[in-house]
């Protein structure tokens, strides 16, 4: 009887997590629709959203194709981007449960936004894992659409790249344990948001960064 209610407290601090991240998502959806309605016209581009679903991907192939790139290229950029998935996976793996096909099925919608919100939710890794992956996948062709119909995103995608780090270091602390852990995970985010102001031109390896510094601090009992 106590099982509805664990799994909405699990849901619903995910999902709002995972808001903010869709929209970003939807930001940079925008911007690949209007670029890929250039490069390759409107039926093609939604149809790529559709069925790889996978924004550094789509972004690689267009921007590799529109330079010229051939066929070799383009295929040995997707399978180099897509190589994390099986780390991913193989983390996830022993968490999901279900049968062969069911995890096949949750395996579409794994992407790393929505890998971290199920690694910080500790239980109910796979519910986690499907409601955030089929908002950030709707997000994502939603904001494709509305790129090949005209939408601009002008002044947004600076907005949407901030997000991620700030939101991932949260999910660090929502998964740290004792004290130690929420001290790293506040550090992480400190050194974020102070690479952010003093050195701009880092701010896409600031989340790295902070991540090896913050892990290489001696660890402390208690």
């Amino acid at each position: 009887m106590t099982e509805p209610a664990d799994t909405a407290s699990v849901l619903r601090p995910s999902l709002l997590a995972a808001a903010p991240l869709a929209a970003a998502i939807g930001v940079f959806g925008i911007v690949y629709g209007a670029a890929g309605a250039v490069e390759f016209g409107a039926p093609l581009t939604i149809a790529m959203s559709l069925v790889v679903f996978s924004g550094a991907v789509q972004f690689a192939v267009l921007g590799l194709l529109a330079g010229g790139a051939g066929a070799a290229a383009v295929l040995v950029t997707v399978l180099a981007l897509n190589a994390r998935n099986l780390v991913l996976g193989a983390v996830l793996r022993s968490r999901l449960g279900g049968t062969r096909w069911q995890r096949a099925g949750m395996a579409w919608f794994l992407v790393d936004e929505s890998f971290g919100l199920a690694v910080a939710a500790r239980k109910h890794t796979a519910t986690v894992l499907l409601a955030s992956g089929v908002l950030f996948y709707a997000a994502w062709q939603v904001g494709t659409v509305l790129g090949v119909l005209g939408a601009q995103a002008v002044g947004l995608e600076g907005v949407a790249s901030a997000v991620f780090p700030v939101l991932f270091i949260g999910l660090a602390a929502i998964t740290a344990g004792g004290r130690d852990g929420v001290t790293r995970a506040i550090a992480a985010g400190l050194l974020v948001a102070g690479s952010a102001f003093l050195v701009p031109d880092l701010h896409a390896f600031a989340p790295i960064i902070a991540a090896v510094l913050v892990a290489l601090l001696p660890r402390r009992d208690g």
